[in-house]
């Protein structure tokens, strides 16, 4: 991405959400067997490379690839969350909202509008599989046996340095950048899970990209899934 916009550029969100019920509703009506993968969620250090990371993952896997931003609108819009929430069959709404209500309970939190949206449409993803879902908490959301949960670090000097290169800002400016944002996702995982992003416990996989390439990041989190 070149120029000083730090702001991700891409086609419309509801055109992608839009794009994904349809997909989704032909599934359903062709009743398409789907193979039994994980869905596979990346929280990552801003700077990190996290994006492409999953991007790799979910081309080589052929998995439909979610980010935070594309998650965000289908949370915050009540139209998009009934077309999400419509591509379910009755059985599985009502798994669903079976599994976010004992969630509650379990982790002891006390969801507002918001998150009781982004709690359906990231358990709705969850049941449809074949995904990567990136940030927005998701590895705390869905079911352990139907997630696998990957932390993509770096140094933040290096993390600093990607930003600046990749937005083609100063370094001063990226900082600001990195430190706002990791500061911000920190806080939204601690008010809406009661938990520390950085808790490893948090995650089955940390990759550290400052001794790891993407590729050979992508081939491990593939390597795991598929073996």
């Amino acid at each position: 991405m070149k120029g000083g916009n730090m702001k991700t550029k891409h086609r419309s969100i509801h055109q992608i959400i839009e794009e994904q019920v349809r997909k989704w509703q032909i599934m359903h009506n062709e009743k398409m067997e789907q193979p039994e993968l994980p869905v596979i969620t990346v929280s990552r250090e801003p700077g990190s490379g996290g994006r492409l990371v999953a991007a790799g993952i979910a081309e080589k896997l052929e998995l439909d690839l979610f980010h935070q931003e594309v998650i965000h609108e289908m949370a915050r819009s009540a139209q998009a969350e009934t077309r999400i929430l419509e591509t379910l069959d009755e059985k599985r709404l009502s798994v669903l909202e079976d599994w976010i209500s004992s969630l509650i309970h379990k982790r002891h939190i006390w969801p507002d509008e918001y998150l009781r949206h982004l709690m359906k449409v990231i358990g709705t993803i969850g049941k449809h599989g074949k995904a990567v879902i990136v940030g927005r908490g998701a590895n705390f959301i869905l079911p352990p046996e139907k997630r696998f949960r990957v932390r993509v670090i770096a140094p933040e000097e290096d993390r600093i340095s990607n930003v600046a290169r990749e937005f083609n800002v100063d370094m001063e400016e990226a900082r600001r950048h990195v430190i706002k944002t990791e500061s911000q996702r920190r806080a939204f995982i601690r008010k809406y899970f009661n938990a520390d992003i950085s808790d490893p416990l948090n995650y089955d996989l940390i990759i550290n990209t400052k001794t790891s390439s993407l590729d050979a990041a992508v081939s491990a989190v593939c390597g795991i899934i598929e073996h």
